[in-house]
């Protein structure tokens, strides 16, 4: 049987609105508050709430014989939490039901995972915690931003726990191998690797609504036949997809929401099987190893990282943006926090590239020359704010010195906590066992030699009134 894997991808970032150079040290509020409410409303007319309705009347229908994943970032959760609750809820009751999956992630949706290794797992722990705190599910499985990938972002996945990733499909890494298949990484080999299937995913997010295409139209059961014709042995296929294709990028009125209600049916006569990434890790051994030398990414033909580090722009950017983060480490002033998070969101460095020009009406602003000096006029305003807490008379010693005595406390109530939680046990279990009795010594007498004592201050003191 055949197991296949849609991967669902649900972001938005807090888009800023048009600061000033005038406006540094003056406002600090960055945000575009009109267009981030009229963004979210949008993909939640148009696609979020459709497809989850989707998504819900699948699971009502076919039961465990359809399951899905949902990468969802923190920024999006929230925004959805105070615009679109409705969502939030139908989310819920997919996870609920077992139809979902959700991976973790990036709370800010952050290029963290390349600049700086202790802000990434921060990062990651934050949205592990808001997506058991708001679905209930501890997630296993993780996808990065963009799916962003290489050996050391490898190790740093494995430490923190996660059984597997979903790493693109690129054929300058696959080479002659097929994404099909599970892999594990070289440098963390307890990883497994879940490779997206490129082509299959393209058909539906690109060629669904082309006329032009050879395979127009595509239909449920002609989607299923080509994959269950694939090779017997390869095993599984992982099909990565943005929420916002279905209804916003794909109108309703193209029949892309009666496809994917289709496919499971189809999929049951054909012995195709639409499943979990934790099932799929549990259930299938990996059949190599692969080494991920250079950052790639699920997005452009050439699955790099230029989209958001290949300018001057967008590094000047970045390294000023970075270089702060162990200052900001240190300050517990919660509105410099959310700003920290919110200025790291991959979004703001891809509006400054100088590629992907076709998708420039998908971009707030009229060029990438734009987008950086609006975006460093903020971060002017931020690092002012952060210098208020720690001066630039505070040498990088100085600094460093703050921050080994915070992580040695850190580490010393981790061990401590560590200590009590030993004791405990060991409390616990010798609840079931008899001691034989012990005498204490009496101990009685000597509060009565206290009490004796007091008396006989007291007779004093009223003798001496008396006397005098």
């Amino acid at each position: 049987m055949k197991n296949v894997c849609f991967y669902l991808n649900i972001h938005q970032p807090y888009r800023l609105k048009r600061y000033r150079f005038f406006d540094i040290g003056n406002d600090h509020y960055y945000y575009d508050d009109f267009a981030n409410e009229d963004i979210i409303n949008n993909c939640a007319e148009r696609s979020y709430v459709p497809m989850c309705n989707t998504l819900l009347e699948m699971s009502s229908e076919y039961g465990a014989d359809f399951k899905c994943a949902v990468s969802i970032s923190g920024t999006a959760i929230e925004q959805l939490q105070q615009s679109e609750p409705e969502v939030i809820e139908m989310l819920k009751k997919l996870a609920d039901n077992g139809c979902v999956e959700f991976l973790g992630g990036t709370f800010a949706h952050s290029l963290a995972s390349l600049e700086d290794p202790e802000e990434f797992m921060r990062q990651v722990k934050a949205h592990q915690k808001t997506i058991k705190m708001v679905f209930g599910q501890t997630p296993k499985v993780f996808a990065n931003t963009e799916y962003i990938f290489d050996d050391d972002i490898a190790s740093m996945i494995q430490a923190m726990g996660f059984k597997a990733v979903v790493v693109p499909g690129a054929k300058h890494i696959l080479g002659w191998k097929s994404p099909d298949y599970v892999y594990t990484s070289a440098t963390a080999p307890k990883l497994k690797m879940l490779f997206s299937n490129d082509k299959l995913a393209y058909d539906i997010s690109h060629n669904f609504n082309n006329p032009e295409w050879d395979e127009y139209p595509l239909t449920a059961d002609k989607y299923v036949n080509w994959i269950a014709n694939l090779p017997e042995e390869e095993q599984i296929v992982n099909i990565l997809l943005s929420m916002d294709i279905f209804g916003a990028f794909i109108p309703a009125s193209s029949g892309i929401f009666d496809f994917m209600k289709a496919l499971p049916r189809f999929g049951k006569e054909k012995g195709v099987r639409f499943t979990s990434p934790s099932e799929i890790v549990t259930k299938l051994k990996p059949v190599d190893s692969f080494s991920i030398p250079y950052a790639i990414s699920y997005v452009d033909g050439t699955r790099d990282i230029a989209s958001w580090k290949g300018n001057d722009l967008q590094r000047e950017a970045i390294g000023k943006l970075y270089g702060i983060a162990e200052r900001v480490s240190m300050v517990e002033d919660r509105k410099i926090q959310q700003d920290w998070d919110y200025l790291q969101g991959s979004d703001h460095f891809f509006y400054m590239s100088t590629r992907n020009q076709a998708d420039a009406a998908f971009r707030p602003y009229d060029s990438p020359f734009s987008a950086f000096t609006n975006y460093m006029n903020v971060l002017a305003d931020f690092l002012v704010r952060v210098q208020e807490q720690f001066p630039e008379n505070v040498d990088n010693e100085e600094l460093n010195s703050l921050l080994l005595t915070i992580r040695n406390q850190s580490q010393e109530i981790e061990e401590l906590n560590k200590e009590v939680k030993a004791l405990r046990k060991n409390i616990l279990e010798s609840e079931d066992i008899n001691y034989a009795p012990v005498e204490l010594p009496a101990v009685a007498e000597k509060p009565a030699k206290k009490a004796s004592a007091k008396k006989s201050t007291e007779k004093k003191v009223a003798t001496k009134k008396k006397s005098k």
